[in-house]
């Protein structure tokens, strides 16, 4: 119990972050009032993010949805009445019943994603009841699937070091990874390591202040991230640096390697990266002898049509000069490997019809809601999911919703963009309000969270809101009545948690034992290798892949290639000459892809919708500091108010997101300039191979927009606070 009676409970960050942070919520009169870091987590150590400070802003945000409601007015009006439960669900298992009649159950259509990370309500339930339905399955690729299908092809498993080790190592390359805004429990581990001697390199397009937690900043061109990595293979082959014993005992492929390596000289590389080649000669030297070292990798390199290479391409690196020897080693781009939770009994895969429905790529659901046929989409199921501001291509994806003849559902916790569209909202629950299950993609802590509070209005999680529909629809197996706890047992049976907690019991009293374990002690850290790849690779042979027979059955490259990014001034040079900017999109320091995008607080901070410019590009377009810009492309425009800063180098431009469109002026974001483009390894999203323009507004437009932009955000700001002021400090 805290001050002035308020119950201080323990809880885990849902969102979807490195850092799965172990939270305390204050709660006071039923009311969640603060959430705070917890001190005794060993690597959320007692503070969070500015964005989960906020988190009761979202709690209990007038935006909540907390009763069903049925759609009353046009798409996209945002008109709807309040209904009973009852009601919801039986025009909604009707409206699903007459589809899947007529068109068969690929009709249906579920779109879902990372609004929880939690296990049981990021895929459980939901997963059986779409199996069951014979729904057309989706490709969840809009974040991390093309870096996870280069981990795959090279070691066989997404694994990397414990990042606890990573203050004894002795050189960090920090590779697009936004450590200040996005994975801010990495920085203390820096400032360790670097206490202790470790030199640390940033390397990437965006200087977003994690240049400021390193010896070294080094600004590659978007997407050429494969170039500069083969340029260091060259100096480290060519020089007789690589760690010749480790290579010969635990890879396969390195004479392949090798001849690759030799068409890379810096010189080649300077080129493509605009690197100097005495500094990718510095840098290769510097990573094949300063020992241990590990490269901290992150996920915006990806999201290129090369992207899957690009991560391949650093996957290769450590093995190269045998980094996985030491703790603290390697490569981490993710430990999401580590848990080894049991998704067959929670998904259910074996509830699907023979032959198995359809997938269809969710970074392509506006091609999918407008031109897919036998059969058409004619149901859309959306949770976990705000598609009508975070999907590429939204001018697509907003035509597709706007359909009246596609039947839309969406079980939410704020009315946010995508629910203007709905034909039915459901209530739901945030993660202070039910129980669930954590992992980490960065550390290797499992989390069992519990609700803070009761569950507002009528909201339930996932997991109820899928039982529901399932009983309306008639389904009788008795897996659609398993309840949360069930969940949990069928979750932990054989995960790497049970077996650390109680590794001499198995099967359902292993899970049992970890549950109760994890009741009384809220997190326990896996016991794992803390060096997985020392002894080699997870394929039968033991041998790490430099040359990969699966990817050249893929027809990928078997070694490793730079191929220009498909809108660049290599890749598509008539394109480059009508958008000479490359727009790369990374997240903003208050918002989490559009997660927090509506919190008054947050919204203010942000201030506006932003765009930086390089002080070059802004001069030669006639571009001052704080004006408004449209940014545009062959797939849309967007309103932004420019940021004239050295963030970038000339001919990159960065916006920060994501903002609602809803709140944005004209009532779209920067997704209606990105394209639905595959990256090139398992469909993965292409967000940052954007070519765009950037043009100043005149007088009378710009006054429009500060008067739009104040219409809007009318009621959301804090006391005091004007929408159209000055843009958000960098």
């Amino acid at each position: 119990m805290g001050d002035s009676g308020t119950q201080v409970k323990s809880a885990v960050c849902p969102h979807d972050c490195w850092d799965t942070c172990a939270l305390r919520v204050h709660v006071q009169d039923g009311r969640v009032v603060r959430v705070t870091g917890d001190p005794d987590h060993p690597t959320t150590r007692g503070f969070v993010c500015v964005k989960v400070g906020h988190y009761h802003e979202r709690v209990h945000s007038p935006d909540r949805v907390l009763y069903p409601m049925r759609r009353v007015g046009p798409k996209g009006s945002g008109q709807f009445v309040r209904v009973s439960w009852d009601e919801a669900l039986r025009y909604t298992a009707g409206r699903l019943r007459e589809i899947v009649d007529r068109y068969g159950g690929e009709a249906v259509l579920p779109y879902s994603y990372c609004g929880t990370m939690g296990v049981l309500n990021y895929g459980s339930m939901d997963r059986r009841f779409f199996h069951r339905l014979g729904a057309s399955r989706l490709g969840r690729t809009i974040c991390s699937s093309a870096g996870k299908a280069a981990l795959l092809y090279t070691y066989g498993d997404t694994l990397g070091p414990d990042p606890e080790d990573m203050v004894n190592v002795r050189l960090i390359l920090v590779w697009g990874v936004n450590v200040v805004h996005s994975a801010v429990h990495q920085a203390p581990i820096l400032r360790e390591a670097r206490r202790r001697g470790a030199t640390v390199v940033h390397i990437d397009p965006y200087r977003n202040g994690t240049e400021k937690l390193a010896d070294w900043h080094l600004s590659p061109r978007p997407g050429t991230d494969a170039a500069l990595a083969l340029g260091m293979m060259h100096v480290i082959l060519a020089e007789g640096l690589e760690d010749r014993e480790f290579v010969e005992a635990h890879t396969v492929g390195i004479e392949a390697l090798r001849e690759r390596a030799r068409e890379w000289p810096p010189e080649r590389a300077a080129a493509v990266t605009g690197i100097p080649a005495a500094d990718i000669e510095r840098l290769a030297r510097l990573y094949a002898t300063r020992k241990p070292s590990v490269i901290r990798a992150g996920y915006g390199m990806h999201r290129h049509t090369n992207g899957g290479m690009a991560i391949r391409a650093l996957a290769l690196l450590p093995a190269l000069v045998g980094a996985w020897r030491h703790p603290g080693g390697g490569l981490l781009l993710s430990n999401s490997g580590s848990y080894r939770w049991n998704a067959a009994r929670l998904e259910r895969p074996d509830l699907m019809p023979t032959p198995r429905p359809r997938e269809i790529n969710m970074i392509r659901l506006g091609e999918a809601l407008t031109t897919l046929a036998d059969p058409p989409v004619m149901a859309l199921v959306v949770y976990n999911s705000n598609p009508a501001a975070v999907a590429p291509n939204q001018n697509r994806v907003l035509q597709g919703l706007m359909r009246e003849d596609l039947f839309t559902v969406v079980h939410e916790q704020l009315f946010t963009d995508t629910c203007r569209y709905a034909d039915v909202i459901f209530p739901a629950t945030t993660q202070m309000e039910h129980t669930d299950l954590h992992s980490s993609y960065w550390h290797l802590y499992a989390m069992l969270n519990e609700p803070a509070i009761a569950p507002l209005g009528e909201a339930v999680p996932n997991t109820e809101f899928f039982r529901r529909l399932a009983a309306a629809m008639g389904f009788t197996e008795p897996c659609f009545r398993d309840s949360d706890e069930e969940l949990l047992l069928q979750a932990l049976e054989g995960s790497a948690a049970a077996r650390t907690v109680a590794p001499h019991l198995e099967g359902r009293a292993q899970a049992e034992a970890a549950l109760r374990y994890l009741r009384e002690h809220r997190w326990v850290k896996l016991d794992r290798t803390p060096v997985p790849f020392a002894e080699g690779a997870r394929f039968p042979d033991g041998k790490i892949r430099l040359f990969s027979e699966a990817m050249a059955a893929a027809g990928l490259d078997p070694v490793v290639q730079y191929v220009p990014p498909a809108e660049s001034a290599e890749g598509a040079p008539d394109l480059y000459r009508r958008y000479p900017l490359h727009l790369i999109t990374p997240g903003a320091h208050h918002f989490l892809n559009s997660t927090f995008s509506n919190l008054p607080s947050l919204l203010a901070a942000e201030a506006a919708p932003t765009v930086y410019l390089n002080p070059a590009d802004a001069r030669v377009r006639g571009i001052g500091d704080g004006e408004w810009v449209r940014v545009h492309n062959d797939r849309g425009e967007a309103y932004l108010k420019a940021r004239i800063a050295d963030r970038s180098d000339p001919g990159v431009a960065v916006s920060p997101g994501l903002w609602w469109g809803l709140l944005s002026p004209g009532g779209q974001n920067v997704n209606s300039l990105t394209t639905d483009r595959e990256a090139d390894m398992a469909g993965g999203a292409a967000f940052h191979t954007n070519l765009v323009e950037v043009e100043p507004v005149s007088p009378e437009k710009a006054a429009a927009l500060d008067a739009e932009l104040a219409e809007r955000l009318r009621g959301r700001l804090p006391p005091g606070r004007a929408a159209a002021g000055a843009v958000a400090a960098p």
